[in-house]
């Protein structure tokens, strides 16, 4: 990385900057520039230790929310910041294809033209895909591209690319031949909306008011021994008892073992089922007997294995009841649930119902229930992957931050279940296996036997070489789950599988991953999980794990809640650095959510708004910084500075400065970036805008004729103001590049191809740092606001001028007080700055003042003949005793043993601080009024 720090087209800096900041044609200048300047786009050759993130790929249906811009804003601060620190950073940007999303879309089109996919044919359908990826799939691209995303546009991935789309196939081909990858006839979770099989994480558990129906099973033969006539079961689903196969009881329940082995009439259907005895069953829990379908339930599929009972599907893909659910065939599952409680009832089987709250699984994407369904399926085996990212997690990769995420990730991988990948959809990676039809009359069926390949060819080559030169092959209809190719997204879009590929062998493993908690189990774990199948390393050395974004009223946003804010108008009104730094600034804590303002009757937000004013100050400290640092040309050594000839202020400002960058650097690089958004907030407003500009003022106009010390001062407060802002910029860039970008150059004088995102972090200046120093000055900045508060309290007139005394016994403080005499003058409008040892005050002849105390030290404000006293005293008195009647009431309610048992805690430590407040301030009225005495 080339060092442009000040050497190539200087320029004077004369009002370089316009009075106010338009933040929007800077940030689309400044976009604009890093594009043509390939700013972002790294040489694996380059120098530098490389730094890799790749961007969790949004998806291509998708548009910009406040989760994007959040995750956004972490991702650019992170490696906007490795850049500045030297390293080679690839930062690579893409979009999934999101299959059921897309499809979902595109049926909806089909639909309003009234014909369906199949009619359509699958090639048309994907060609109507493509061309809807073309026209509206880049939308949320240019969405992000708003944002001043720092990344390499030119490596920018979609998970269908040809390339990546190998990787897949290759992956496929390799879990396969490995064993890991299998087909069969399963229940699975079966999506009735999109007509597809989902997975376990794609399925949301959702609590609901329903009811528990229970009905009576007749026995075969009549009454038992001892006068039992049928069997009582219950359930939330009945239509599915059409499908039942037996009813089980404990083996330990003495009620029903001479019934065992018996059997029932299956209402409606006629079929006799057995009554068998299984562990599962809670014989405690409602009658002890429980209906068994083995193709529409999880557990009773687990008991027919056990007991070897046939699987009789009663319901079509589409949610129907096929022709084995006999008179209710055709029927909706949710009508036909009321058609056969109603005949239950006819035939005097229903027993009672009663309202049942409990959980249903939800298709995340269909947004209806999921239905246990039996379906041959392709599956992965999880198990074996789940071990070897156990085995990595032990050496501590990846590293979880913050921690705890640890935990919820190794707990996901133990007793993992088998994945289900394919999905009964034509918008995706097509399943790379092919059926030999010609071994079963060119009909596909569960026997049919099939070839995995890499390719058409390879599958023909494959089929013929194990059924003969008339071999037939017809490729498997179903894709891949959207999250299989996901999972390869680290590596494949570093060009795995291809061997010494140069981004690969530079950049992966990648260094940090930036993504939400919920999706921790749908992507961070198959990841991982992938990476150590085909790499044999972990994909990435750290999991950056953050919040959610919630809404004014702290809710989750969400499209059902309708609570979602727009980043894109906040941008138009605010600017993207604006919003940015407010949502960087929000975060507590790594992993913490945070709260975002915003009023919706007016579109604005108060906490981006406050950081649009931080873009403000900035802009204007820097106005005021060139304005006064005249026509200097600034070349390298303009930064040299002596410390012996420096002022205590500036010597102040540039050890809070090297404080902060030492800080800030630590900060960015533990992920702790809501702090250092925090830091510099505070560093530059307050140290550098609010303290040292107010200090140096006076220094940088000392009027015509100057002397040569005066000269010298002067050129090295300019000096300082260069160094400081010059480092800031640097230090802030991460948070607010735009903005940083365009005062940076208006500082430096560079030409717009030297681009502070490409320069190197500041040096770090240890022999500038002096903590006593930071802390006197801490002080002294306490005692300015201490005269200023007496002053307004004593009704001064700002151009009243009146001397100031200090008393301390701290000798450094004192010190620091002599040597800022001038500058105290000058802040607080006084015509004397007295500093004393209290032992000097003895023998003093008394004077009436004001008084007040801040840490070490005590102010004394003469105000003798200055102000009217007894309109002073009757105000002071006034304020004491409003303290006085606070502490009566607070010390009254804290007595009260009624309101210690009943009120919660927090607000009892609230009354506490207020009585410990108003007894402050009534000591600090009662002083003063002594000091009118």
């Amino acid at each position: 990385m080339e060092d442009h720090s000040g050497k190539q087209e200087l320029r004077q800096q004369e009002n370089a900057l316009p009075k106010t900041y338009d933040p929007k044609g800077t940030e689309a200048r400044w976009q604009r520039l890093w594009d043509e300047l390939d700013a972002f786009k790294p040489d694996p050759n380059d120098p530098g230790e490389p730094f890799s993130l790749v961007i969790p790929p949004p998806n291509v249906t998708g548009s910009l929310h406040m989760g994007h811009a959040f995750n956004t804003a972490l991702i650019d601060t992170i490696v906007r910041f490795q850049r500045l620190k030297g390293k080679n950073v690839l930062c690579l940007p893409g979009t999934d294809h999101a299959s059921i999303a897309v499809q979902t879309i595109l049926e909806k089109q089909l639909k309003d033209e009234g014909i369906n996919r199949e009619q359509l044919g699958r090639e048309l359908f994907l060609k109507r895909a493509w061309d809807w990826k073309a026209e509206s799939g880049g939308k949320i691209v240019g969405q992000l591209r708003r944002l001043g995303y720092s990344v390499d546009w030119s490596r920018e991935r979609f998970t269908m690319d040809e390339r990546l789309s190998k990787a897949v196939s290759e992956a496929f081909v390799r879990l396969y031949e490995q064993g890991q990858i299998y087909r069969g006839e399963y229940l699975v979770n079966w999506c009735p909306a999109s007509e597809s099989a989902v997975s376990d994480l794609e399925v949301e558990m959702k609590e609901v008011d329903g009811f528990l129906w229970h009905f009576r099973y007749p026995l075969t033969n009549g009454p038992s021994e001892n006068g039992i006539t049928h069997l009582e079961v219950a359930t939330t689903r009945p239509e599915t008892m059409l499908g039942d196969v037996a009813v089980a009881v404990n083996p330990s329940d003495e009620r029903y073992q001479n019934l065992i082995g018996q059997t029932l009439i299956l209402p409606f259907i006629g079929r006799e089922i057995p009554v068998i005895a299984d562990d599962h069953v809670d014989r405690d829990f409602g009658t002890g007997c429980v209906k068994v379908t083995p193709a529409h339930d999880p557990n009773d599929f687990s008991i027919g294995q056990r007991h070897q009972l046939p699987q009789i599907t009663v319901m079509n893909k589409d949610g129907t009841m096929n022709k084995l659910a006999g008179q209710f065939e055709g029927l909706d599952r949710f009508e036909a649930r009321e058609a056969v409680v109603s005949a239950l009832k006819d035939l005097s089987l229903l027993s009672k119902v009663e309202p049942y709250k409990h959980t249903v699984p939800f298709s995340d994407r269909g947004k209806v229930p999921v239905e246990p369904l039996l379906s041959t399926q392709w599956f992965v085996r999880m198990q074996p992957m789940a071990d070897r990212c156990l085995a990595h997690l032990v050496k501590g990769e990846p590293k979880f931050v913050p921690a705890r995420w640890e935990k919820v990730y190794r707990d996901w991988l133990t007793g993992i279940r088998d994945w289900c990948i394919s999905r009964q959809l034509w918008w995706g990676h097509r399943i790379p296996a092919w059926f030999v039809i010609s071994e079963t009359d060119q009909r596909l069926t569960d026997e049919t036997p099939f070839v995995v390949a890499r390719s058409e060819a390879e599958a023909r080559c494959k089929a013929r070489e194990k059924f003969g030169d008339a071999a037939q092959i017809k490729q498997d209809e179903d894709v891949l789950d959207t999250w299989f190719s996901s999972g390869l997204w680290p590596f494949s879009t570093l060009g795995w599988p291809e061997e010494n590929h140069s981004d690969f062998n530079c950049w992966y493993p990648t260094n940090t991953l930036v993504t939400g908690f919920d999706i921790i189990f749908f992507w961070v774990a198959r990841m991982t999980m992938m990476a150590g199948s085909f790499t044999g390393r972990m994909p990435f050395s750290d999991v950056y794990i953050h919040g959610l974004v919630r809404d004014e009223h702290n809710r989750k946003m969400s499209k059902s809640l309708g609570n979602g804010i727009d980043p894109l108008s906040l941008i138009d009104r605010y600017g993207t650095d604006a919003l940015r730094f407010a949502l960087v600034k929000e975060v507590a804590g790594a992993g913490q959510d945070i709260r975002l303002d915003y009023d919706r009757n007016t579109e604005s937000s108060a906490t981006i708004e406050a950081s649009r004013n931080f873009a403000n100050k900035l802009w204007n400290a820097t106005r005021f910084a060139l304005i006064n640092l005249g026509n200097t040309t600034f070349d390298e050594t303009f930064e040299d500075l002596d410390l012996d000839q420096l002022q205590l202020a500036d010597k102040w400002i540039l050890s809070r400065l090297s404080r902060t960058n030492f800080e800030i650097s630590q900060r960015y690089s533990d992920y702790r970036l809501g702090e250092a958004a925090k830091g510099l907030y505070e560093f530059s407003w307050n140290d550098f805008c609010d303290w040292y500009l107010e200090l140096v003022k006076r220094r940088l106009n000392p009027g015509e004729s100057l002397t040569n010390h005066q000269e010298l001062d002067q050129k090295n407060a300019q000096k300082v103001i260069f160094k400081v802002l010059r480092e800031l910029l640097a230090m802030l860039h991460p948070l607010m590049p735009h903005l940083t970008e365009e005062l940076w150059h208006g500082v430096t004088g560079l030409s717009e191809d030297n681009l502070l995102a490409l320069q190197p972090w500041p040096d770090l200046k240890e022999e500038y740092l002096d903590k006593k120093l930071e802390n006197s000055f801490s002080e002294l900045f306490s005692s300015i606001r201490l005269v200023r508060n007496l002053r307004a309290e004593a009704g001064l007139k700002p151009s009243q001028k009146i001397p100031v005394c200090f008393i301390t016994k701290n000798n450094v403080l004192a010190e620091t007080l002599k040597k800022s005499t001038d500058d105290i003058q000058s802040l607080t409008r006084a015509n004397k700055v007295e500093v004393l040892h209290p032992q000097e005050l003895l023998g003093k002849p008394s004077i009436k003042a004001l008084a007040g105390v801040s840490g070490e030290l005590e102010v004394l404000l003469p105000i003798e003949g200055l102000v009217d006293l007894a309109a002073l005293r009757t105000r002071l008195e006034k304020d004491l005793s409003k303290a006085q009647k606070e502490i009566y009431s607070l010390s009254k309610r804290l007595e009260n043993k009624s309101f210690l048992d009943k009120a919660p805690q927090v607000v009892i430590e609230e009354c506490k601080v207020k009585l410990l407040a108003a007894k402050s301030q009534a000591n600090l009225v009662s002083k003063r009024i002594s000091g009118l005495d």
